[in-house]
């Protein structure tokens, strides 16, 4: 393996060797550095017969004024806007067209008496009241046509109304004592 290195090494050191004297020998096309170095035998300057300055142009383009933007050159970004004055913000128009409107609260037409846990699948049930149906509504169902039980707490129930996606927190209430006992 090192002696593989050390013919690399040779090889790579003659061909350095070979290039450096093919540059300066006079092998290349002008005798010295090829290419870029050269120069061009063809190059004529302009003729320019009068070089003197134009001190009327340069009086007239100083004449002429431009607007002050402000603006730095250097940032790519475009100016802010200027502010707004007094009478610009005065002379605003209303608001004129329909105003959103103010929903009422959410009113569910069943109360929250209680719930069950069901340990192995990890799900609730909550029990409503409407009336005098008693609703059995798992965690995710939907009740009343209109709602859906997203979570039940331990003293409340969260439930969503379907059609506008708005929420509101039901407590438990005490189940009503029917009178059975004493």
């Amino acid at each position: 393996m090192a002696r593989r290195k050390i013919y690399i090494l040779a090889a790579l050191i003659v061909a350095l060797v070979l290039a450096v004297y093919y540059a300066f020998s006079g092998h290349g096309e002008s005798g010295g550095l090829p290419g870029v170095f050269a120069a061009d035998t063809k190059f004529q300057p302009l003729d320019v017969r009068e070089p003197s300055l134009r001190i009327d142009l340069l009086s007239q383009i100083r004449k002429a004024e431009y607007p002050d933007s402000h603006r730095n050159i250097f940032v790519a970004m475009p100016p802010p806007p200027p502010k707004p004055t007094a009478a610009e913000i005065a002379a605003e128009r209303p608001f004129v067209g329909p105003r959103q409107q103010v929903l009422a609260p959410v009113q569910v037409p069943a109360e929250f008496f209680g719930y069950a846990s069901q340990p192995r699948a990890g799900r609730r049930v909550g029990f409503f009241t409407s009336g005098d149906d008693v609703l059995v509504v798992a965690e995710g169902g939907t009740f009343l046509n209109r709602f859906r039980l997203l979570r039940i707490n331990n003293d409340n129930a969260d439930v969503e109304e379907i059609s506008t996606g708005r929420h509101v927190t039901l407590p438990m209430v005490q189940a009503p004592d029917q009178g059975g006992g004493q």
